[in-house]
């Protein structure tokens, strides 16, 4: 079991195609809900497209400077993330590791031994959900605060639905403790 989060527009305001370290900046709700995640021994593992280096606007060295900073300012405030997955290729590129395509998760999966069937991903957008439900796993939508993105529209426009949608990242966890406490009852009973 896992807790997958994007990066943009969840970890971080979404800055389209980040490549300065001193750009990045953290939402505010995300380091108490990744605590949280922390202190309930749950894997957060990041999960992002990052075309940008497909198309030439930042090398791979830019990308891991990004992720140091957004690791770096975490851990400045009690927070962690186990691992990141991230696809480097432009959208029309057929590879499987593109959101909605599940390959990040199944590199996880692999990497970790996880069971995705009980795990979570969090996103801003429906190719998370996608994503997730290639694979079984469960979908918590949460738009990016202040976004003008049209997230009810996008809902409408795909076939899938997501698990959850929650207001804020703070909820999102919120809903995915309290299953998870859920679950470890029922089992508990199950056994007595």
């Amino acid at each position: 079991m896992a807790v997958f989060i994007d990066r943009d527009g969840i970890i971080c305001y979404d800055k389209h195609y980040l490549a300065d370290p001193d750009g990045l900046e953290l939402i505010d709700t995300v380091v108490e809900g990744i605590r949280r995640l922390n202190d309930e021994h749950l894997p957060v593992i990041v999960v992002t497209n990052q075309s940008g280096i497909g198309r030439g606007y930042f090398s791979e060295k830019d990308l891991a400077a990004v992720h140091d900073r957004m690791r770096s300012l975490l851990s400045e405030r009690g927070a962690k993330v186990d691992d990141l997955f991230y696809c480097p290729h432009l959208p029309n590129a057929g590879c499987n590791c593109r959101k909605p395509a599940p390959g990040m998760l199944v590199l996880a999966k692999e990497k970790y031994g996880l069971e995705l069937s009980e795990s979570f991903v969090i996103g801003d957008r429906m190719m998370d959900i996608e994503m997730a439900h290639a694979v079984g796993t469960i979908g918590v939508l949460v738009p990016e605060p202040g976004d003008q993105y049209d997230v009810n529209n996008e809902i409408r426009r795909s076939k899938e639905r997501p698990d959850f949608q929650a207001r804020t990242f703070s909820q999102a966890v919120d809903w995915i403790i309290a299953r998870i406490q859920k679950k470890c009852r029922q089992s508990a009973r199950r056994s007595e």
